[in-house]
């Protein structure tokens, strides 16, 4: 059986999601979709323009006062629904995020597609659970009470590098909450989004309440971040992309989350397990082929195990298979396409001239030839501030350099505009709590890198961006607190009125 997805028959009547029902784009312009591992067209669309745009837009309005206005009780029962309609779509879900993406089918059926089926099942619990400070008389005069209200109308911008799970991140704890969304996932990676408002659809979430508009950044994405009635904007992407975002925000001043890139720094000290780390860093700069803000890109190596790092590194690279992603025996895929398989190759080429390339370092011939591949790749004598350490990549590239004390390996670490995630390895507890307070960065890792949980928050500092996905504090994005206050003297006269009325009786 052909296991690609077939996405002109699933979405002959377009790859907009607008009020329960898809249609067409009106921009006059059309995308194709192609699959990175051959080159090849698999689906084209009209592009979504400012009309679309206007259109989600009201219709989110008009669902959210239902939504909102629903008990957490209502909410939740909708996300259980949900979940398991995600379940029910699974195998859909993994096939079309593998043909989008290029994905090894065992990276969307073992992480993308359970995580974010796990997070609708999460959320579906947190709605039950928007609290505040409890109820109480920090005046003695009055009692003052804490709501935690849905903003409104949430208009979100997704990546390319995990189509699926930034859709979960950004609607889930949204509709939580009580808003209502409109996203826009990248133009080239459109499939999941689509499946995921199919399923909420047939959950039972209202008409309206999540929408999809397929369409470029520069047309439907501004004109959604700034249009008057979003009262929200959360992005993940490029820093650069992110600035863009936040000038366009300030214009209608609404609330504004911003998970940006990252070069996640992966230190180890001499007291490492040595084959752990190797291990680790391999699996976390090759994940979904190193298309990953928190991807391990920078290897700080403590000088006692600098070598047999960077030859065990080195060795392990060179077993690892790329191929089809639809066979199962596949660890990597393709680059998105070929414009940043050749952006990568651009950062290896260039860090020729000042570093060693130890493996990798091209793109692999025959038969995948046609596809967007790039062999993983390791760096060593690279100097700290050099490009290749520096810049995000965003590819199948990690980085080596040595470091002596303990003080020099947490400067380096720190030493980037990012502050997504790190990891610290080392047997000994003091050493790794000491990089887990000192390493500036919204997840520190020890002796792991790269696991995600639901429970827990996702977010950055610095340039990395600001706000947190996932988990309860998610909630502090999505939720407008407002203090409530109650008299409880029932006197027409306070005391206080005299700084106004004087002595007057």
């Amino acid at each position: 059986m052909d296991q690609r997805f077939d996405a002109t028959e699933r979405f002959a009547e377009g790859a907009q999601f607008i009020a329960g029902s898809l249609r067409s784009g009106s921009s006059g312009r059309t995308q194709d979709v192609v699959d990175p591992a051959t080159g090849e067209t698999v689906y084209s669309y009209e592009l979504a323009g400012e009309a679309e745009v206007d259109a989600a837009v009201e219709a989110a309005r008009r669902a959210f006062a239902d939504w909102g206005g629903a008990t957490p009780g209502e909410r939740s029962d909708t996300l259980y629904r949900f979940a398991a309609a995600l379940t029910e779509d699974a195998g859909d879900l993994a096939r079309a995020e593998s043909l989008n993406c290029g994905k090894p089918i065992k990276l969307s059926e073992e992480f993308d597609v359970p995580g974010s089926i796990d997070n609708a099942a999460f959320f579906a619990g947190a709605a039950r659970h928007l609290e505040g400070k409890a109820a109480g008389e920090y005046s003695a005069d009055h009692t003052s009470v804490i709501r935690r209200e849905p903003i409104g109308v949430v208009g979100s911008i997704a990546p390319w590098n995990y189509p699926l799970q930034m859709a979960a991140w950004k609607v889930l704890p949204a509709l939580a909450a009580g808003n209502t969304i409109v996203l826009k996932p990248a133009e080239i990676t459109p499939f999941t989004s689509l499946l995921f408002a199919q399923a909420a659809q047939r959950a039972g979430l209202p008409d309206g309440a999540l929408n999809i508009v397929s369409g470029a950044g520069r047309d439907a994405g501004e004109h959604l971040v700034g249009h008057p009635a979003v009262a929200m904007t959360s992005f993940t992407g490029s820093t650069a992309v992110g600035k863009r975002v936040a000038e366009i925000a300030t214009g209608t001043v609404k609330r504004l989350h911003l998970e940006l890139g990252g070069k996640a720094p992966f230190v180890v000290f001499d007291d490492a397990d040595l084959e752990a780390a190797v291990h680790g860093a391999v699996a976390g700069a090759l994940i979904n082929t190193g298309q990953d803000c928190t991807a391990a890109t920078r290897a700080y190596v403590q000088r006692p195990l600098y070598d047999a790092f960077v030859s065990g590194v080195a060795d392990l690279m060179a077993t690892v298979r790329l191929g089809d992603p639809f066979d199962p025996s596949t660890d990597l895929g393709p680059l998105i396409s070929h414009a940043q398989r050749d952006r990568v190759a651009g950062f290896v080429d260039r860090a020729r001239a000042y570093a060693t390339v130890v493996t990798g370092g091209e793109a692999p011939q025959g038969g995948l030839a046609k596809g967007a591949y790039y062999r993983p790749t390791l760096i060593a004598g690279a100097a700290q501030d050099s490009e290749i350490v520096q810049s995000e990549i965003f590819g199948p590239v990690l980085v080596v350099l040595p470091f002596d004390s303990d003080d020099e390996g947490i400067a380096l670490a720190n030493d980037t505009p990012y502050g997504l995630a790190a990891s610290a390895w080392s047997r000994d507890v003091y050493r790794t709590g000491r990089a887990t307070r000192e390493i500036n960065a919204g997840c520190v890792w020890v002796n792991d890198h790269i696991p995600i949980i639901s429970e827990m928050p996702h977010g950055g500092a610095k340039a990395s961006g600001f706000g947190k996905d996932m988990s309860a504090y998610s909630f502090e994005e999505y939720t407008q607190v407002k203090h409530v206050m109650y008299d409880n003297t029932a006197v027409a006269r306070k005391d206080w009125h005299r700084t106004i009325f004087g002595d007057r009786p």
